[in-house]
């Protein structure tokens, strides 16, 4: 590919496999190149992850959107994870002979043909974002699906495309550009969600953690245990193992293990390396001592 985008749309359906695998055959049809996806149940939600040059990528998040909307009922949905349509939010992330420029342009071009083809009013967040109170996703999204039929008529909260009023069934999507994002899942060995809540406080940007992190405690009911779910914005300022070894610090506060770690899509080699690096005490490692990456250069 001479030019390659990332899109990683999260859509609010991690239960019901066969609807996740009707909407990826569909997504396969439109000429994009599916990386990764993955679900969960307790969130009940899927991540997706696929590339590819402007118009595919576009013509492939429409279609997922259209599947989304046609498949997905917010009115019955349940899950630990926030939401707030059917098709959560869409980034795109510039990864090789484009600009973030480039991204947010595809990214308003994209939200208005899904205003209009699908009613679902869209929101621009990140760094496509028309307010600075819109550069947040969790800013957008509080209040979620069911409090957006309010939040909506606010003067201050009226969507960058489409009419005022949220989608029945599918309410509203976030659609924006951004560099990469790291989504990292810490699971504790306790069921009180009150301590994944106060670590998760701990560590959060918003309220005086680190940089670049955003994060908040769930209660995984199929696992029996509690998680600290986290955004991490900027994986070079804010590294993996920094944001692990805070963790478990914070947990043994209140007696607690880390039961295991996850990822939720993909991440940059570059990231993992830092936290092999570290871990090893490799301080010059580099991706050049990777056999695989001397095999594909």
């Amino acid at each position: 590919m001479d030019e390659i985008i990332e899109c990683v749309p999260n859509i609010s359906e991690g239960k019901r496999r066969e609807i996740v695998e009707e909407i990826i055959e569909n997504l396969k049809k439109t000429g994009v190149k599916i990386l990764d996806y993955s679900s969960d149940p307790d969130h009940n939600r899927s991540v997706i992850t696929f590339v590819g040059n402007k118009q595919s990528v576009e013509k492939g998040v429409i279609q997922v959107a259209k599947d989304a909307v046609r498949l997905i009922d917010l009115k019955n949905h349940q899950g630990t994870h926030p939401r707030m349509g059917a098709v959560d939010v869409i980034p795109f992330i510039p990864v090789k002979n484009v600009t973030i420029d480039d991204c947010i342009e595809l990214s308003k071009n994209t939200g208005k043909k899904i205003a209009k083809e699908l009613n679902v009013p869209v929101y621009l967040y990140a760094d496509s974002a028309t307010k600075p109170e819109r550069k947040k996703l969790p800013n957008i999204r509080k209040g979620e699906f069911e409090g957006f039929f309010e939040k909506i008529k606010d003067p201050d909260w009226l969507p960058d495309f489409g009419k005022p009023v949220v989608h029945p069934s599918a309410g509203v999507t976030a659609i924006g550009a951004r560099e990469f994002l790291i989504a990292y899942n810490i699971n504790l060995g306790t069921t009180n969600i009150n301590i994944a809540n106060k670590i998760a406080r701990s560590i959060r940007d918003s309220s005086g953690g680190l940089h670049y992190i955003q994060a908040r405690g769930m209660k995984l009911k199929d696992k029996e245990c509690v998680q600290v779910s986290i955004n991490i914005l900027n994986y070079k300022k804010a590294p993996l193992y920094r944001v692990f070894e805070i963790v478990k610090m914070e947990a043994k506060r209140y007696g607690v293990n880390v039961l295991e770690s996850e990822l939720i899509g993909l991440m940059p080699m570059n990231a993992a390396l830092k936290s092999l690096a570290f871990y090893l005490q490799l301080p010059k490692l580099t991706e050049q001592q990777i056999l695989e990456s001397k095999i594909y250069e």
